[in-house]
């Protein structure tokens, strides 16, 4: 891609350890010295090219799944950097799977399992949009909705915030462990850029079913979301599997840095195509060479002269002279048991 990946990476990466403060230390309208806007387009283009190219390696080696988590404030662009970064890559190959409020279903189960049950499968890159990061997000800023998830009384203190940190460490250095690598993206967009795309909602009629009067009543804990978010980073952004902060206010800057991000990710696998074994490389060539005899065996049959193909059509009767010859041979054999019978008579 026409960026220097590495140092976007070093101003989006969030060091492990590091207490941050979101205001001061990241930019949401930040977009760079790399590209232009007027080069977006292409380069965005040359982006999803490239990732193209490393998932189908990915999918046909099936040793690792990749899973991206995206997480963000309302109207910051999930969704519009799933349907662009991700449309030139192969559909059978990616799972999105939108994270909402918890269902009685999986208000049974401890907080983890409904994400665990939607982890990719190896060969494919699983999509969380929102995920178990909203149990120390949302959860944190509206404490009573701890409620309604069944957790023994004795666990409902306050040191539930860090065992929960520790406990999405844990789970994901097994994933990594496992061969599932995580990348996780904070889309970071300014309040006022959020009211101004609350505002296009509102005002657009083929945006109207994205307006909620609940994003709006969320846009008063600002400050809480945003310690939150940075206890997050803080507690959960390890070397196994570090966060991005993102700056979000220019949706076409966005797009192409969750790009390059995801592709580094994916290129830092070194991934490679299956070695075919000596045995099946055998069987190929067998089947090879068949399929080479098959296709001679019609260029000679289509190599016969003009004179060759009219001697063919002459010593083959068409269709009505063949009728006429069967029908003459019905009507003889018909004639003879006639004669038959008179000379029994």
């Amino acid at each position: 891609m026409a960026i220097k990946i590495e140092e976007l990476l070093d101003v989006c990466r969030v060091p492990p350890g590091k207490k941050v403060d979101l205001q001061k230390d990241y930019d949401p309208g930040f977009a760079g010295e790399w590209v232009r806007k007027e080069d977006a387009g292409e380069t965005l283009a040359e982006g999803t090219k490239l990732l193209a190219e490393e998932q189908e390696i990915l999918y046909a080696q099936d040793n690792y799944a990749l899973l991206m988590i995206l997480q963000a404030m309302d109207a910051a662009g999930k969704d519009s950097i799933i349907k662009h970064v991700m449309s030139g890559v192969n559909p059978q190959g990616v799972n999105v799977t939108p994270f909402k409020v918890p269902t009685s279903d999986e208000l049974d189960h401890d907080y983890l399992w409904r994400n665990f049950i939607a982890l990719p499968r190896r060969g494919h890159i699983g999509i969380f949009n929102r995920s178990y990061y909203e149990e120390v997000l949302v959860v944190r800023v509206h404490p009573q909705f701890l409620d309604g998830q069944k957790i023994p009384p004795r666990f409902k203190d306050e040191k539930i915030w860090k065992r929960r940190f520790e406990e999405i460490n844990n789970f994901e250095k097994y994933l990594v462990n496992n061969g599932i690598p995580v990348l996780k993206i904070f889309l970071y967009v300014s309040k006022e850029e959020q009211k101004k795309r609350f505002l296009e909602r509102a005002s657009r009629p083929e945006k109207n079913w994205k307006f909620s009067a609940g994003d709006i009543r969320e846009r008063q804990y600002w400050d809480q979301y945003m310690a939150a978010y940075e206890d997050v980073f803080y507690y959960t952004s390890t070397e196994w599997a570090p966060w991005y902060v993102v700056p979000a206010d220019k949706k076409w800057f966005t797009r192409i840095a969750v790009a390059a991000i995801l592709y580094h990710t994916l290129k830092s696998l070194n991934l490679a195509y299956p070695v075919v074994s000596e045995e099946d490389q055998q069987a190929m060539l067998a089947a090879k060479a068949e399929l080479e005899r098959e296709v001679g065996e019609k260029e000679v049959q289509s190599t016969d002269t003009p004179e060759e193909q009219t001697a063919l059509v002459e010593s083959t009767p068409d269709a009505e002279s063949q009728v006429q010859s069967e029908s003459e041979q019905a009507k003889n054999k018909k004639n003879g048991r006639k004669k038959k019978m008179n000379m029994s008579k």
